[in-house]
């Protein structure tokens, strides 16, 4: 899975590999290491929502978690299932911050190039 950052936009791309494991699990995770010790480390995760998950008023259908060392965008069920299903390529969400802040989160299905 590729994670791209810049600015406030942070961007998944997974390989048809990686959404059948997302389609079958409900998870599919990746890490980039920065040193020798297991705690230097990156890992970042795609995660999908319980099955009846109806959202809740004044929560935001895509979410991110975010602590040292780890960082996952949650996705609802219903949204992962039809991306997953179907030959839509991607979803983007605006999630509100504070100060009138937006981190703009994209899950995208990473293509192979065919020539």
């Amino acid at each position: 899975m590729k994670l791209r950052i810049e600015d406030d936009t942070l961007r998944l791309r997974l390989s048809d590999g990686e959404v059948q494991e997302f389609a079958q699990n409900g998870r599919v995770e990746s890490a980039v290491h920065f040193g020798l010790n297991p705690e230097q480390r990156l890992t970042y995760a795609l995660e999908r929502g319980s099955e009846p998950a109806q959202t809740l008023p004044n929560v935001e259908p895509v979410q991110v978690h975010y602590e040292p060392g780890a960082l996952t965008v949650l996705v609802p069920f219903a949204l992962a299932k039809a991306w997953v299903e179907t030959d839509q390529n991607g979803f983007s969400h605006d999630l509100p911050l504070a100060e009138n802040q937006h981190l703009r989160i994209l899950v995208e299905k990473d293509l192979d190039c065919r020539h």
